[in-house]
C-alpha cells in the first residue's frame, strides 16, 4: 500500500475520532467523569481520553487491513490518527484556556481544563494528550497482533477492574470486605489501591487464560473440561445470587429489583422481537396493564374496592395482559417492519393517554393514579424490603428464563424462528401465521404483565408517568446490545444499560447519548449483540465464513 494512502487513512480517522472527542468533551462528560476515581488517581475521565487514542488507532488499522498486511503500514496509519486526535484535544484545550467561551458553551469551564490538563501547565497538558493519543493508538495495533485467547483474557481483566473501581465504596461497605481486610491489615480506602489493581489485573487475567483453556488431544477431556467449567460456574452463580442481597444492603437491593424487573421485560421482548421477529415499540403498554391490573385488583383504594391478595391478583395481571397481546395481534396480523413498529407505538401512546384521560379517571385515577397497593406476603412476612422482593423477582425471572428455554427448543418456537426469517416460505410449509404471531403477542405480553404487577407491589403506588416511551426503549435498548435472541445476552443488556446509570448517577445525563451511541456502536463493531445466540452469530456471519471458504478453495 502507498505511503500517502496510509496517511491519508490515518487523517482521515483522526479527524473523525478527534471531532467525536472534541463533542464528548463540549458537552462535559470528561469533567463530569473527572469525579469518579477508579483506581488510586485513574479517573474515568482519563478512561475516556484514553479510549480515544485506542479507537483512532484500531479504526486507522482496520481500514489499512483491507488493502494490505504489512506491520508497519498499521502502524503507521494508527500513529497519524492518534497524533490528528492528540491535536485537536490539545487545540481544545488551548482555546478554551485563553478564549472566554462560556457564554457559547456553557462547558467550556475551568473544570474542563483542569480535567484535560492533568494538573500540569498548559504547554505541557497540550503535549501529554499528543504523546498519549500516539501511545494509545500503537499500542491499540499491537494488542491485536496478541493471541485471541491472550487478548480476551487481558480485556477481562480491565473490566473486571474497571467495575471493582466502580463499586469500591460498596464493596468495603459490606462486612465481609472489612472482615478479610481487618484479617489482612489493610486499611479499607474510597479508592481501590493502584497495587491491588495492578494484581487483580493480572490475577483475572490468568484465571481467565487458564480456565479457558480447551485440550485439543483428547475430545473426551476437552467436554469433560467444559463440562466441570459450566457446573462450577453455575454453582458460584447461584450461590452470589442467594447471598446479593443481604451482602450488598438496601441501596444496592433496590437497584437489583430494577436490573430484575427490566431483565423480565427483556425476556418478554425478546420473544416478540428476538425469536418471532415483530418489532414492537409499544411494549410498555403490557407492562402498564399489567401493573393497572395488580393495582386495581389489590389496592383497598382503588375504584374496585377488592382488595385481593398479590398472589390471587398475579395471575389476574397476566391474563389481562396476554389477552392485551391478542387483542393487539390481531389488527397487525398482517404488517410487517416499519409498519409494524409504528402501530405498536401507538398502541403504547394510546395506553399511556388513556392512563391519564378524564375519561378512565373514575376508575384508575388519571394522572393521580392508583395509590396503596400492598406488598405481597410469603409465609407471613411482609415483602417489603427491596432485599425480600430480590428473591421474589429472582424467582419470576426464572421461571421466565426456564420457559423462554423451552419454548425456544419446541415446536412453536422453530416456527417463531422459521416467521422471522421469511413469512412467506413459512407459510409455505404450513406454519399457522396467526396463531404463531398470535401465541408471540401474548406470551411477550404476560412476561411483562408480571414485570408490571410487581412493580406496582414494590412501588405501592403507580401513575402513568411510570409508563412512557422510554421504558420501550429501554427493553429493547438492552436486548439489542446484549444480544437479541439470547438469555445471557439480555440479562447483560440490562445490567449495562440499566444498573451502571443506577450507580453511576453522573452518567443520568447523558443517558440518552450514551445509548445512541450504545446503539451505533454494537451495529457498526458486533451486530449480533455482546452475547449472543449461537443461531444468531451463524446468521450474522455467515457470510464472513463463506468468504473465508471460497478464499481457502482457491489458494
Amino acid at each position: 500500500m502507498k505511503l500517502l494512502s496510509v496517511v491519508r487513512a490515518g487523517i482521515r480517522n483522526g479527524l473523525i475520532v478527534g471531532a467525536v472527542a472534541v463533542f464528548i468533551v463540549l458537552i462535559g462528560m470528561v469533567q463530569t467523569f473527572a469525579k469518579r476515581y477508579l483506581v488510586s488517581d485513574l479517573t474515568l475521565s482519563t478512561v475516556i481520553l484514553v479510549a480515544f487514542g485506542l479507537a483512532a488507532g484500531a479504526l486507522a488499522a482496520q481500514q489499512v487491513s483491507r488493502n494490505t498486511t504489512q506491520l508497519g503500514s498499521k502502524v503507521l496509519a494508527a500513529a497519524v490518527s492518534g497524533l490528528i486526535t492528540g491535536v485537536m484535544l490539545a487545540l481544545l484545550l488551548l482555546v478554551v484556556s485563553q478564549v472566554p467561551l462560556r457564554d457559547v458553551l456553557v462547558n467550556a469551564t475551568p473544570e474542563m481544563v483542569a480535567a484535560l490538563s492533568f494538573g500540569l501547565p498548559l504547554s505541557g497538558a497540550a503535549l501529554l494528550l499528543i504523546g498519549l493519543s500516539v501511545v494509545m493508538a500503537v499500542l491499540a495495533v499491537l494488542y491485536g497482533l496478541l493471541p485471541s485467547r491472550v487478548r480476551r483474557a487481558l480485556l477481562e481483566g480491565i473490566m473486571a477492574v474497571t467495575l471493582i473501581g466502580i463499586f469500591w465504596e460498596a464493596i468495603v461497605g459490606l462486612d465481609v470486605s472489612r472482615l478479610v481486610m481487618k484479617f489482612l491489615g489493610v486499611k479499607a480506602g474510597k479508592v481501590l489501591p493502584l497495587p491491588a489493581g495492578l494484581g487483580l489485573l493480572i490475577l483475572v487475567s490468568l484465571v481467565t487464560y487458564v480456565w479457558r483453556a480447551h485440550p485439543q488431544s483428547n475430545v473426551t477431556v476437552r467436554r469433560t473440561g467444559e463440562g466441570l467449567r459450566r457446573y462450577v460456574s453455575l454453582v458460584l452463580i447461584a450461590g452470589a445470587l442467594i447471598a446479593l442481597p443481604f451482602a450488598v444492603g438496601l441501596f444496592w437491593s433496590q437497584t437489583l429489583t430494577t436490573i430484575g424487573l427490566f431483565t423480565l421485560m427483556g425476556l418478554g421482548l425478546n420473544i416478540v422481537v428476538g425469536m418471532a421477529g415483530l418489532l414492537d415499540l409499544g411494549y410498555v403498554a403490557f407492562y402498564a396493564i399489567g401493573a393497572y391490573a395488580m393495582a386495581l385488583f389489590s389496592s383497598p383504594a382503588s375504584s374496585l374496592h377488592i382488595g385481593l391478595p398479590f398472589w390471587v391478583a398475579l395471575p389476574i395481571a397476566l391474563l389481562f395482559a396476554a389477552i392485551s397481546g391478542i387483542l393487539l395481534g390481531i389488527p397487525v396480523l398482517r404488517l410487517r417492519g416499519d409498519y409494524l413498529a409504528i402501530v405498536t407505538l401507538g398502541f403504547g401512546e394510546i395506553i399511556r393517554i388513556l392512563a391519564l384521560s378524564d375519561v378512565l379517571k373514575p376508575y384508575i385515577g388519571g394522572p393521580q393514579g392508583i395509590m396503596e397497593t400492598p406488598s405481597p406476603f410469603f409465609f407471613g412476612i411482609q415483602m417489603n424490603d427491596p432485599r425480600y422482593l430480590y428473591y421474589l423477582i429472582l424467582a419470576a425471572c426464572l421461571v421466565v428464563v426456564f420457559l423462554s428455554l423451552r419454548l425456544n427448543d419446541s415446536r412453536i418456537g422453530r416456527a417463531w424462528i422459521a416467521v422471522r426469517e421469511d413469512e412467506d416460505v413459512a407459510q409455505a410449509m404450513g406454519i399457522n401465521l396467526v396463531a404463531a404471531k398470535l401465541m408471540a403477542f401474548a406470551i411477550g405480553a404476560s412476561f411483562a404483565g408480571v414485570g408490571g404487577a410487581i412493580f406496582a407491589a414494590r412501588q405501592g403506588a403507580i401513575f402513568p408517568m411510570d409508563f412512557t416511551l422510554f421504558v420501550s426503549i429501554n427493553v429493547l435498548c438492552l436486548i439489542i446490545i446484549g444480544g437479541i435472541g439470547s438469555i445471557p445476552g439480555v440479562i447483560t443488556g440490562a445490567f449495562f444499560l440499566i444498573g451502571l446509570p443506577e450507580v453511576l448517577r453522573e452518567v443520568d445525563e447523558y443517558r440518552i447519548l450514551a445509548y445512541g451511541a450504545g446503539l451505533v456502536i454494537m451495529m457498526l463493531v458486533r451486530p449480533e449483540g455482546l452475547i449472543p445466540s449461537a443461531r444468531r452469530r451463524l446468521e450474522l456471519h455467515e457470510a464472513e465464513d463463506q468468504g473465508e471458504l471460497a478464499a481457502y478453495t482457491v489458494s
